[in-house]
């Protein structure tokens, strides 16, 4: 397995983490697919999504893998008006990631993160190692801050 910035970041801050391995296919790279590859319950595997506000800035989500993001708690989470989605394409040169790797840890650039606040009722989380086929799963406080992220109602 080679290390990414996502565990390389958690190994240098002593984070502890666990690793799950999975075959994966560019059509079951949802977290729900994730969630049954891993033998994992799909709410304790959490997507990362990245939005745009209507001032053009870049907010991180990540929310568990069975639910959508609630655009409007979204916007109220960020401080601002509107929110929406960014297109595909744009994830790799933004975030340094791509769909089914994205990660809140070790992105290009550090964009506000919100997590939701259902990842307190677990122990441990899971979460992309930032590449397809590898999950990690941690403690969702210390991830909350290591990104400097907030907890919320977002779906």
């Amino acid at each position: 397995m080679k290390k990414t910035n996502a565990i390389r970041i958690l190994e240098a801050n002593n984070i502890q983490f666990q690793l799950f391995n999975y075959e994966f296919s560019i059509e079951e790279i949802d977290a729900i697919s994730v969630a049954r590859k891993i033998e994992a319950e799909p709410e304790s595997v959490f997507k990362t999504l990245v939005t745009r506000s209507n001032n053009n800035e870049y907010f991180v989500f990540v929310i568990p893998g069975n639910e959508t993001l609630n655009l409007k708690k979204a916007a109220n989470a960020s401080g601002t008006k509107n929110i929406e989605m960014i297109k595909e394409k744009e994830l790799l040169p933004l975030t340094g990631y791509v769909k089914g790797g994205c990660t809140p840890i070790g992105l290009k650039k550090q964009f506000p993160v919100f997590i939701d606040e259902t990842a307190q009722l677990f122990d441990e989380i899971y979460i992309s190692a930032g590449v397809r086929g590898t999950q990690m799963k941690l403690n969702p406080i210390e991830l909350k801050e290591l990104v400097n992220a907030e907890f919320f109602d977002l779906v």
